[in-house]
């Protein structure tokens, strides 16, 4: 396989929110897409890398939050480049159902306070929708790993594992004060936001019994192993429903 990078697309100062190309000689993937109009800062990067839009070979939705597929739909336009996301939140992709949150604290409650959570953002199909139990395999793009449902954030979260021993997770665990920015970068806390917290420690736990030493965020980060380990250990113990133990 190829040597890869991985580079992180600064969605919002401070790295509250985050997007990653993922990028071999056999050109790159787009993980996450920011809000809406977030085609620019992706293009941006590209272009500072030596890269172009013509140069994306897939584009992977971790889940249907706005911060995280509000422009799927015009990079996919700008690019025709395909969208890989998962059945389980298809509802939202297409339009058919609004978001719903659940919030784990206060950062989560302040930022449903705000109008970002709650627009619209443009509708679309995913090219390739992935189902319960399937991966999907990256070796067509000189990457070793793989995309896999990872559910709990949101009922259809995917993430890559890549054979590099890094994984970008979504928002399955996230880091800092303030949604991902300012201090505390480097400890892992709950994402503003879980549907089931039970489900999204045990996918962390998962990917830390099989040897995953970096994980990748969309708030905050990059958190190591151990990081996420004192979370997963935390966050057993939080009972659905329950306030932040952050």
């Amino acid at each position: 396989m190829d040597s890869l990078r991985i580079i992180r697309i600064p969605i919002f100062p401070f790295d509250m929110v985050n997007a990653y190309l993922v990028v071999t000689r056999k050109g790159c993937i787009l993980v996450d897409t920011g809000l809406p109009g977030s085609e620019v800062k992706v293009t941006k990067t590209l272009e500072k890398h030596g890269l172009t839009l013509k140069e994306l070979k897939l584009v992977v939705v971790t889940h249907a939050h706005i911060d995280h597929a509000g422009s799927a739909a015009r990079l996919r336009e700008l690019s025709g480049t395909p969208i890989i996301g998962h059945e389980g939140d298809i509802q939202y992709y297409v339009g058919e159902k609004k978001m719903t949150y659940c919030s784990t604290g206060w950062a989560g409650s302040l930022f449903l306070k705000t109008p970002v959570p709650h627009e619209p953002y443009t509708a679309f199909k995913p090219d390739i929708l992935l189902s319960d139990g399937a991966a999907f395999d990256l070796d067509r793009y000189g990457i070793a790993g793989r995309i896999k449902r990872s559910p709990g954030h949101t009922a259809g979260s995917i993430s890559l594992e890549l054979g590099s021993k890094d994984a970008l997770v979504g928002d399955l665990v996230a880091s800092g004060i303030l949604i991902g920015g300012i201090i505390r970068k480097g400890r892992a806390i709950r994402s503003p936001f879980e549907d089931d917290p039970q489900a999204v420690a045990s996918e962390p736990k998962r990917l830390l019994d099989a040897g995953f030493e970096r994980f990748h965020i969309g708030h905050g980060g990059p958190l190591d192993a151990e990081a996420v380990r004192r979370h997963v250990r935390r966050l057993m113990v939080v009972k659905r429903g329950a306030p932040s133990v952050n």
